[in-house]
């Protein structure tokens, strides 16, 4: 009964980070959150599939539940750090998103202004976007590894279109798009039209880093305020004693719940009142 009663507390582990992430899937709205979730994880950097994600959250979070209710002979205590834990992949693949889109939109300014650069040396548009997949910032060279062989035996436009599948950054669909229309219409403007769009750019990067900069330390404060009190708890009910008895009783186990959904929800308000809103991929989808 113990190990059925714990198998079940897992899976309730596992619905409950799944519902805290969002993932609960509806059937009306099936498809497009899929699609929703596929984008984030190609913004992320990775090649892992949505199924493959919801899989390591909960299979993470049902071993951390198995093993701190073996250490505290306590499954409420467990449920906890498990929905933490759960939230890990979450957490980590966010912060590679946030790190490569932030890498490519400061990369931009720079990057149109090797374009600028090399139209005016006399290159095409197009050799000038090659030029950029060798020599260009370390994150548009990634970005537009791909590029070469795509312009040559696709063309330049639906080359730039993939390019823009790929990374699926608003910035950069901003500027492909800007780079498609020049590259259509040409002329003696396209060097103006860069040069502007750099400095826009370039604005946008400020303004973005200034704001990421004031609202870090109080992405810290919550994370550590929301994890300290609970490591705290499976340290005092590790070992026999009057901690662990108490919390093995109904008042104990009454104390655990609440303290448990003040902490997820506080971490949840946190996270709303924290979030920065993000601009919409209009062009790209």
């Amino acid at each position: 009964m113990r190990l059925v009663a714990s198998l079940i507390s897992a899976l309730a582990a596992g619905a409950l980070v799944a519902a805290v992430l969002g993932l609960l899937p509806e059937r009306r709205r099936r498809r497009r959150r899929r699609s929703r979730a596929q984008e984030w994880l190609v913004q992320a950097g990775v090649s892992t599939t949505p199924s493959q994600f919801w899989g390591i959250s909960v299979g993470s979070a049902a071993l951390t539940f198995l093993f701190v209710s073996w250490l505290t002979a306590n499954w409420a205590i467990a449920s906890v750090p498990a929905v933490l834990v759960g939230m890990l992949p979450r957490l980590y693949f966010a912060a590679q998103r946030r790190k490569r889109l932030g890498d490519l939109r400061q990369a931009w300014p720079d990057g149109l202004r090797d374009l600028v650069a090399s139209i005016a040396a006399g290159r095409s548009l197009a050799r000038a976007l090659e030029a950029l997949a060798v020599e260009g910032p370390v994150p548009l060279r990634e970005a537009f590894a791909p590029y070469p062989f795509l312009a040559r035996s696709l063309g330049v436009v639906p080359a730039l279109e993939t390019i823009r599948d790929q990374v699926a950054d608003p910035t950069t669909d901003r500027v492909l798009e800007v780079l498609i229309v020049a590259h259509e219409k040409g002329g003696a403007i396209v060097p103006e039209i860069l040069r502007d769009l750099a400095e826009a750019t370039a604005r946008d990067v400020w303004a973005t880093e200034e704001i990421d900069t004031a609202a870090l330390e109080h992405r810290i404060n919550a994370r550590v305020v929301f994890i300290l009190p609970w490591l705290v708890l499976v340290a005092m009910t590790i070992r026999d004693g009057p901690f662990r008895e108490f919390y093995s009783t109904p008042l104990g186990l009454a104390v655990v719940g609440v303290g448990g959904l003040m902490s997820l929800g506080g971490a949840w308000l946190v996270s709303r009142l924290g979030r920065m809103p993000e601009e919409p991929r209009v062009l790209g989808r």
